[in-house]
C-alpha cells in the first residue's frame, strides 16, 4: 500500500517545490526598482550631478581639516567630540559639510525626480508598461524606492568618506556615540532629500512637460534655500515690539518668527542636524535669563539630543509623508491613455 501511494504521487509538483518556485520569481516592483536605480547610475544627470557635490564635499573636508589643524573649535564644550567637528567646522573659505548637503541635497532630490512620470508619459512607455501584469501603484512605488536607495547610498558614501579621512587627521577612531550621530545625521539626510525627490515627482505627475516640472521644482528650492530667509527678516524687522517691551511680548514675537521660520524644510533641516552633530546644543527656542541660571554648560546625551529636535525630524517625516501620498493619489486618479 505505501508502494502504490508513492507511485501515485508521481508526476505531480510536491507542495514544497511550488513554494519554492513561487518564492523564486522576482515581483515587478523589485524589477522596475533594479531598472530605475541602474538607469539612474548610468545617466549623464547623475554622473554631472554627484561629480559637483563631491568636489563641495571635498572642499569641505579640507576647509575642516584646516580648521581643526589650526585649533578653531566652534565651542568649548565639543572639545570631547572633536570628530563631530569633521561635518561642523570650516575655516571660512568654505561651508561646512552639512551646510552643503543643506544646499546641494535637494537639488539631487530634484534631478532625480523631475521627470520620473511625464518623461514616460511623454514618450509613450507609461501605457505600454502599465498594460503588462503591473500594478499602478507598484510603478510609483518603484520609482520613488530606487531614487531614495541612490540618494540614500551617495549620502552613506560621502560621510563615511569624511569619516574614514577623518581617521588619518585626527588619529584616533571615533567614539561609538559619534558614530551614532553621524549615522542618525545622514539618516536625516536622507529623509530631507526624500522629502525634495517626492516634491519633484509631485511636480512631475502634475505637469506634462519636464521642463515645466524642473522649474517648478527649482523655484521652489531656491526660495526656501535663499529668499524664504531674506522675507522672514523682513517680517522681523516690520513686526518686532521696541526693546523696552515687556519680557512676555518680546518672548511672544521671539517664538511667532521661530514658528514661521520652521515652516521652511531647509530651516528644520539645519535645526536637527546642529542638534545631532553639536552635542552642546542645549534648545533651540529663546531662553530667559531665569531659565538659564543653575544651567551646567555641558554637553547633551545622544538622547536627549534627539529628543530635543524630535519635532523637526517628525515635521520633516510628516512634509515626505504628505508630498508622497499626494503623489500617489494624483498618480492613481490619472486617466493613461496610449499615444496612438
Amino acid at each position: 500500500m505505501r508502494r502504490l501511494s508513492r507511485l501515485r504521487g508521481i508526476g505531480r509538483p510536491a507542495a514544497g517545490e511550488e513554494t519554492a518556485a513561487e518564492r523564486c520569481t522576482v515581483s515587478p516592483f523589485w524589477v522596475i526598482v533594479q531598472k530605475e536605480f541602474g538607469d539612474h547610475m548610468r545617466s549623464w544627470r547623475f554622473g554631472i550631478l554627484i561629480g559637483i557635490i563631491t568636489l563641495a564635499c571635498i572642499g569641505s573636508i579640507y576647509a575642516a581639516i584646516t580648521a581643526l589643524k589650526g585649533g578653531v573649535k566652534t565651542q568649548d564644550t565639543d572639545t570631547a567630540y572633536l570628530f563631530l567637528q569633521m561635518f561642523t567646522a570650516s575655516d571660512g573659505t568654505l561651508p561646512t559639510f552639512a551646510t552643503f548637503v543643506s544646499f546641494l541635497g535637494p537639488l539631487m532630490g530634484i534631478a532625480l525626480g523631475f521627470d520620473a512620470i511625464n518623461s514616460e508619459r511623454g514618450k509613450g512607455t507609461l501605457s505600454r508598461l502599465l498594460s503588462q501584469p503591473i500594478y499602478r501603484d507598484d510603478f510609483i512605488r518603484a520609482k520613488f524606492t530606487a531614487s531614495l536607495l541612490l540618494i540614500a547610498v551617495v549620502l552613506f558614501a560621502l560621510g563615511f568618506l569624511i569619516m574614514g579621512l577623518g581617521l588619518f587627521t585626527i588619529g584616533y577612531p571615533p567614539t561609538p556615540e559619534e558614530v551614532l550621530r553621524v549615522v542618525l545625521f545622514l539618516v536625516i539626510g536622507v529623509i530631507y532629500v526624500g522629502f525634495w525627490l517626492n516634491l519633484s515627482m509631485l511636480l512631475s505627475i502634475r505637469f506634462r512637460q519636464a521642463a515645466t516640472s524642473a522649474l517648478s521644482g527649482i523655484a521652489l528650492w531656491i526660495f526656501f534655500s535663499v529668499f524664504y530667509g531674506m522675507i522672514m527678516g523682513i517680517v522681523d524687522k516690520a513686526s518686532a515690539p521696541p526693546e523696552t517691551s515687556a519680557l512676555s511680548i518680546l518672548l511672544r514675537h521671539a517664538k511667532m518668527m521661530l514658528m514661521l521660520n520652521r515652516l521652511s524644510p531647509s530651516y528644520l533641516f539645519t535645526e536637527t542636524t546642529s542638534t545631532m552633530l553639536t552635542p552642546g546644543v542645549r534648545s533651540l527656542g529663546p531662553l530667559t535669563t531665569e531659565q538659564v541660571v543653575g544651567a551646567i554648560a555641558s554637553p547633551l546625551p545622544l538622547s536627549q539630543s534627539l529628543l530635543l529636535c524630535w519635532p523637526q525630524l517628525v515635521g520633516l517625516l510628516a512634509a515626505t509623508m504628505i508630498c508622497f501620498g499626494l503623489s500617489y493619489a494624483l498618480f492613481m486618479r490619472q486617466e493613461i491613455r496610449s499615444r496612438a
